[in-house]
């Protein structure tokens, strides 16, 4: 579960604080953010989003920020409940193309053209639709990526509902190794990879990073595509260099562009080159190889 941290201040000490902040978590991944609360009262709110696991730890961490910025400010939680992103990112939305791929629910399959390489995604528990920034420019990574490289054996960690993996698959028809920390992610990307035809392709398993049997044992891999968070994808920069093959392409995502610097650093310390970086709005997508 996601936590929301927050502390409301006035303007000056708002910002004096976002600063702060950013300069002591934005290296480790945190997403931070400041927003204007009360306009009248000249009042911002501060937030930083963590893990429920990591809550104590950032508290304590907040707290003696605080104290070196001379501010006595309440640290407030605001525990996010699971949401249907999935069902709420089609209500309404039309089909996104991404190159080549085109993103659709079942409503929209007279929107395809010949062409086209569709992915049917229908709602469920899991998020990533294509309609996501971090989405749409990973696929239009992979069609750059795999048009030159053709790789044989590619690891989709952090699957979601399993976009990347089913679009890789219809497209280069190689088989793709899905993987998701949450079972219901792993559950609905399997269901997806059956509907558009690549479910002997798209194996789906539930696993915490590398951390699992299929997926040392399938290693090394020739592409390996993680479109996840900053924080993780920096706690992975090792894992990942032990798990691709040497010459191979990684390609990541879910990188505000604020946080591109320190990805960027995590995997030049493994020996990775930076080949690309793509942008879509406030997110980033980047290129690399080893």
């Amino acid at each position: 579960m996601q936590c929301r941290l927050f502390l409301v201040a006035s303007e000056a000490d708002a910002k004096r604080l976002y600063a702060a902040l950013g300069t002591e978590f934005e290296p480790d991944g945190f997403a931070i953010a400041i927003t204007d609360t009360d306009e009248a009262a000249r009042l911002h709110t501060v937030e930083l989003y963590v893990d429920e696991t990591e809550v104590t730890e950032t508290q304590t961490r907040i707290t003696s920020l605080l104290s070196e910025l001379g501010l006595a400010l309440p640290v407030e939680r605001e525990d996010l409940p699971d949401i249907d992103w999935v069902a709420k990112s089609l209500e309404g939305l039309k089909p996104v193309r991404a190159g080549r791929f085109l993103v659709h629910g079942a409503h929209d399959r007279d929107k395809r053209r010949p062409n086209d390489i569709a992915v049917e995604i229908e709602a469920g528990l899991a998020f990533g639709t294509g309609h996501h920034g971090t989405t749409a420019g990973c696929l239009e990574m992979i069609e750059q990526v795999v048009r030159r490289e053709r790789p044989r054996n590619v690891l989709d960690l952090g699957t979601g509902s399993g976009v990347l993996a089913i679009a890789l698959a219809r497209w280069a028809h190689v088989p793709v190794l899905a993987t998701d920390i949450d079972p219901v992610a792993t559950a609905v990307a399997r269901a997806n990879a059956a509907l558009n035809g690549v479910g002997r392709l798209v194996h789906g398993v539930t696993a915490t990073g590398f951390a699992h049997r299929d997926v040392a044992a399938r290693a090394p891999y020739d592409l390996i595509i993680a479109n996840i968070l900053a924080r993780p994808l920096m706690k992975l920069a090792p894992d990942m260099a032990r798990h691709l093959r040497s010459g191979s392409s990684l390609i990541l995502s879910g990188i505000l562009v604020r946080q591109r610097e320190a990805v960027l650093a995590a995997y030049v310390g493994q020996c990775f080159r930076h080949v690309r970086t793509m942008r879509r709005g406030e997110w980033v997508t980047l290129h690399l190889k080893r």
